[in-house]
């Protein structure tokens, strides 16, 4: 049986492993420097950036799914960003990203918004055809920028 059910504080710990296997997955585990008080503060602090559900397995958490709110001001509404979305080995091809999918979705729906976005690796072949399945579609004539480090100190005019 699969329970999505809001994270809570005592779930940061448990948050931050579920991260830190999916930057193992996606080859960037040197790349996570997130520590449980600043998970703690952007999931559970006074202003709160962003909110997490975790997926119960029978009663063991094998999935997280965390996201924010952005906005398009060509609509005028808010949408639902998927930052990260990820299911353990163990519980692959039980359902569980599906269901984590269709809870985010739902809740999209019910808080009013317009789109439902994440991204995607380009070599990520398996999780592609799994998001088509579920009635996706890549936008292709959008490519994401970043800015980062020095950059961003730099374009901030601090560097």
């Amino acid at each position: 049986m699969i329970e999505i059910r809001p994270s809570n504080a005592a779930d940061v710990p448990l948050i931050l492993h579920l991260v830190r296997e999916l930057a193992e997955f996606e080859r960037a585990a040197d790349k996570v420097v997130a520590t449980e008080p600043l998970l703690h503060d952007a999931l559970f602090g006074p202003h709160p950036a962003a909110e997490a559900v975790i997926a119960e397995l029978d009663g063991k958490p094998v999935g997280m799914a965390l996201f924010f709110h952005n906005f398009s001001t060509w609509t005028g509404w808010r949408g639902l960003y998927l930052e990260d979305l990820y299911v353990t080995p163990e519980a692959r091809g039980a359902g569980v990203g599906k269901a984590l999918l269709k809870h985010l979705a739902k809740l999209a729906v019910e808080r009013g918004c317009t789109r439902f976005e994440w991204s995607v690796l380009d070599w990520n072949e398996k999780a592609i055809a799994f998001y088509r399945s579920m009635g996706a579609a890549p936008m292709e004539e959008w490519t994401v920028y970043r800015v980062t480090g020095d950059a961003l100190a730099k374009l901030a005019g601090q560097g």
